[in-house]
């Protein structure tokens, strides 16, 4: 688990995400006050009221115990929005959920993302633009992220596993329950190789209002959101509705004006969307907002785990005696490499190939143009 909370603090965590009626943005507001989380939970038994109130005073000490079982198993983990390992994208929006459920890697979190989505009942077009488009951006070392939804999100999640890259799906369920349940084995595949991810407990059933919630989430994560093809009422204009509001790009894929399931995205383009036909136009609109995620990796890697496959402290001082980046650095040179060149000549996973270079780049040592990078000076 990460954040390294005490067992008391988990606790209290836990309790604070399980009572009704209380909410991200209380429990924020809470943590504003007191640094403490232990002094947060005694402030909210102190004020709630009804059920909130209640559920403070006698709470459900089998289901505390089972998140906590759950919490303890390997792959397992809690992000907390006032520790160190909460993704910095998501901490800026103001919306943030209080925490985050995990299986699998949490370090995906701060790697460049970007959010595809779109309709659930897609063409057979639609779908293998989301192939393509995952694809292309997880060879370029950027993480997929999505929403497991049938359609557009699970191709774009598959293609993006099958390139040998990285994807984190973003639930509207409890962390242990999957929607749908055909993409059950798919779900699998995220956890081993990606990551799921959810605001809500293990145990939470589906809800109509959580999926609009998840997918602030996904937009929050992310670098900028792809809409590949939505209907007027799609659940992913949502999602780029947020990705506006978050201060993030929105791309969407043009189409024939007599289909109606890309109608949503001409909405999109209409009210600003960037209109984009090939990954390559998405990738150059998102390398300013890399720097931003670049520069809290520059921050963060002092306390982030060497084992998990991330990057070392002594990058902060031009990275000296980090064996990976003398490697990484060797296999630079002055000719621009594509980052699945990079990652054959070093044997680095590329997405920490790709958080790599990103600091390195805002070190000045590295260049980058068109998805491929070279040495500097």
């Amino acid at each position: 688990m990460s954040n390294e909370l005490s067992s008391s603090q988990l606790r209290a965590w836990l309790m604070l995400l399980r009572a009704p009626g209380l909410g991200a943005a209380a429990i924020r507001a809470l943590l504003a006050k007191h640094d403490d989380i232990a002094a947060a939970l005694e402030k909210a038994r102190r004020d709630a009221t009804g059920e909130t109130r209640a559920w403070l005073a006698a709470p459900d000490t089998a289901r505390l115990d089972a998140d906590e079982a759950w919490l303890a198993r390997p792959g397992h983990h809690l992000l907390t929005c006032d520790g160190e390992d909460f993704p910095i994208l998501l901490r800026e929006i103001g919306s943030a959920p209080a925490a985050l459920f995990v299986v699998g890697d949490p370090a995906l979190l701060w790697t460049p993302q970007i959010a595809i989505v779109g309709a659930r009942s897609a063409s057979a077009a639609g779908l293998a633009n989301a192939r393509a488009f995952a694809k292309a951006f997880a060879l370029t070392g950027n993480t997929v992220t999505s929403g497991l939804a049938e359609g557009i999100d699970g191709a774009a999640h598959a293609a993006a596993l099958d390139a040998g890259g990285k994807t984190v799906a973003v639930l509207g369920t409890g962390i242990d329950l999957v929607y749908p349940r055909r993409h059950a084995e798919l779900a699998a595949r995220i956890a081993a190789d990606g990551a799921l991810v959810s605001e809500f407990p293990p145990g939470v059933p589906g809800h109509p209002t959580h999926f609009p919630r998840r997918n602030r989430i996904i937009s929050g994560l992310s670098l900028g959101t792809l809409v590949v093809e939505a209907s007027l009422k799609s659940g992913s204009l949502t999602t780029a509705r947020y990705a506006a509001e978050q201060g993030r790009e929105v791309f969407a894929l043009p189409g024939s004006i007599h289909s109606p399931l890309v109608r949503g995205c001409h909405k999109l383009i209409r009210e600003g969307a960037k209109l984009v036909e090939t990954a390559q136009e998405v990738l150059e609109e998102l390398r300013g907002v890399g720097a931003v995620l670049a520069e809290g990796l520059r921050e963060r890697l002092a306390t982030m785990d060497a084992d998990a496959g991330n990057l070392d402290a002594t990058a902060r001082d031009a990275h000296a005696g980090d064996p990976d980046y003398a490697t990484l650095m060797k296999a630079l040179d002055h000719v621009p490499a594509a980052l699945d060149e990079l990652a054959a000549r070093t044997g680095l996973p590329t997405a920490a190939l790709s958080s790599m270079l990103l600091v390195l780049e805002l070190d000045g040592l590295v260049s980058a143009a068109n998805g491929r990078y070279s040495r500097r000076g």
